[in-house]
């Protein structure tokens, strides 16, 4: 099996928020790792290989040098998906991130 990341990866537990589409609302859960090009998401939501999914990483003040939290919002597709996977509450999601948007918030 080949290696079909491009890009460096820090393995950083941040905060995610994971937008659903639906009645089931948005899910929340933490980084596994990070890189410009994908994340791998362990949270416990429901997401299929192939799916359009949006998220929100806050990366708090210590990480970006900075005085407050930057939000930054991606779309992107899942990839990968580990049913038993590499977190405590037993799901995890490799995503490939398409396009992405520092959020300024008040």
């Amino acid at each position: 099996m080949s290696e079909a990341r491009t890009g460096k990866r820090f393995p950083l537990e941040l905060p995610i928020k994971i937008h659903k589409e639906g009645a089931s609302g948005d899910a929340k859960g933490t980084t596994g790792d990070l890189s410009a090009a994908g994340v791998y998401i362990r949270a416990d939501a429901s997401l299929d290989i192939g799916s359009p999914v949006e998220f929100e990483i806050t990366l708090p003040p210590d990480v970006t040098g900075g005085q407050e939290s930057v939000t930054i919002q991606c779309k992107g597709r899942v990839v990968r998906s580990d049913a038993t996977g590499a977190s405590a509450d037993g799901k995890g999601v490799a995503c490939v991130i398409d396009s992405y948007e520092f959020v300024r918030k008040p």
